[in-house]
């Protein structure tokens, strides 16, 4: 926000112009509204809890178990809810689960709703509003081309992170078993309707995907919907659910969609589409190794939701082929696992952490982010080439 007041200040973008800018992100807005609104309202109504001691017997006191079960949940709630909705709604749940399981290190188990956010965050077009950014404008596939297009480069990311996850948290796992004897808590009935409202948001969510819908407008008002049936519930006051909800993410997304507004009004759209139209032309498939890793870095140093609106304009101005689409797409999903401002999924995943008093430095996180999304990138460009679309 105070890059977006300084371009003001000093003249570098008209007061109209930066408010237009915001007002482009009026989807986003509103579909993070409704996510955090969700994940409020099942926190509080200990829908956690609930499933936290459920994982803890499913995984039969093994901690590899209960590994793969949330990591199994992680991909589920990606997919159909969105990879912010993992950050803030599957986090405090995971907490819930190791602390039933008298975990000693709740660490590996919380970094999985971090890395499985973004690398399943390709599965299904909802699965990230950065896809929303990409493919703006009208330009997103149908739900059938969607799948046909990112199944296997999903499915190679997905595979590749939980194998690289695992392979660097093996020693902490591998620490004795986990405490299995949880007495299964009672479900309230507003945690019903927590649970209600998120199973109905992702199902909406599905149906206006498939529509070609905005997302935000649905999402908020089933997350209000969700809110105010608990409330009800309880015959309790909003005032509590309404200050627990981390507010500060939504200037935080309106500052970025500024910038890239200033951005979009120099020529930079122009050039980079010029650098596309040359790239495909000399070579198709080298092009697009490049534009994926470029774009996955770039996304690590200015958040790939600007990322993905400034790749995105410049695509569409290069009438770019669908492989080098396809893997810049890759590149602004997965690519932000490398550090903790690359998505705003890790940023809302960083909030939910603080409130647990556990800390992750952006040097840890960039050090195990080396180790797991380096590969996942490269095999998920691999399988997104390997396609017949590739190549037109």
């Amino acid at each position: 926000m105070a890059g977006a007041v300084a371009l003001v200040i000093f003249g570098l973008i008209p007061p109209a112009a930066a408010a237009a800018g915001i007002v482009k992100g009026l989807d986003v807005y509103l579909f993070l509204t409704g996510m955090m609104l969700l994940a409020e309202v099942a926190r509080r109504e200990s829908l956690f809890d609930w499933l936290a001691t459920l994982a803890t017997s499913a995984s039969k006191g093994s901690p590899i178990r209960l590994f793969t079960l949330i990591y199994g949940v992680g991909i589920l709630v990606t997919a159909f809810l969105s990879n912010d909705a993992t950050a803030v709604v599957l986090t405090p749940a995971v907490f819930a689960a190791t602390a039933a399981a008298k975990v000693k290190d709740p660490v590996p188990y919380v970094l999985i709703c971090a890395f499985v956010a973004n690398a399943a965050s390709f599965v299904l077009p909802i699965s990230n509003p950065a896809n929303l950014v990409v493919f703006g404008g009208g330009h997103m596939p149908p739900l059938g081309g969607w799948i046909e297009q990112f199944l296997a480069p999903s499915l190679a990311a997905v595979a590749i992170t939980y194998v690289a996850l695992y392979m660097t948290q093996w020693r902490s796992l591998s620490e004795g078993r986990i405490d299995q004897n949880v007495a299964v808590t009672r479900l309230s009935p507003g945690g019903w309707i927590a649970a209600v409202g998120i199973g109905a948001t992702a199902a909406l969510l599905m149906s206006v995907s498939a529509l070609d819908i905005a997302l935000g407008a649905p999402t908020a008002a089933f997350g209000l919907l969700t809110a105010v049936g608990a409330l009800l519930s309880r015959r309790a006051a909003p005032w509590g659910l309404i200050k627990e909800i981390s507010w500060s993410v939504l200037p935080l997304v309106a500052g970025l969609f500024v910038l890239v507004e200033a951005l979009s009004r120099t020529n930079a759209v122009v050039e980079l589409a010029d650098v596309v139209k040359w790239a495909s032309d000399a070579s198709p498939p080298g092009s697009a190794w490049v534009a994926g890793v470029a774009v996955a870095l770039v996304s690590n140093l200015v958040n790939n939701l600007p990322a993905g609106l400034l790749a995105g304009s410049a695509l569409h101005s290069a009438h770019a082929s669908s492989g080098i689409v396809s893997a810049t797409l890759i590149g602004v999903d997965l690519g932000p696992n490398l550090s903790v401002t690359g998505s705003l999924a890790t940023i809302l995943w960083l909030t939910a952490l603080r409130r647990e008093n556990v800390r992750v430095s952006a040097w840890q996180f960039f050090k195990l982010g080396a180790l797991v999304m380096t590969p996942a990138l490269m095999g998920a460009l691999a399988a997104s080439l390997w396609l017949p679309h590739a190549q037109r």
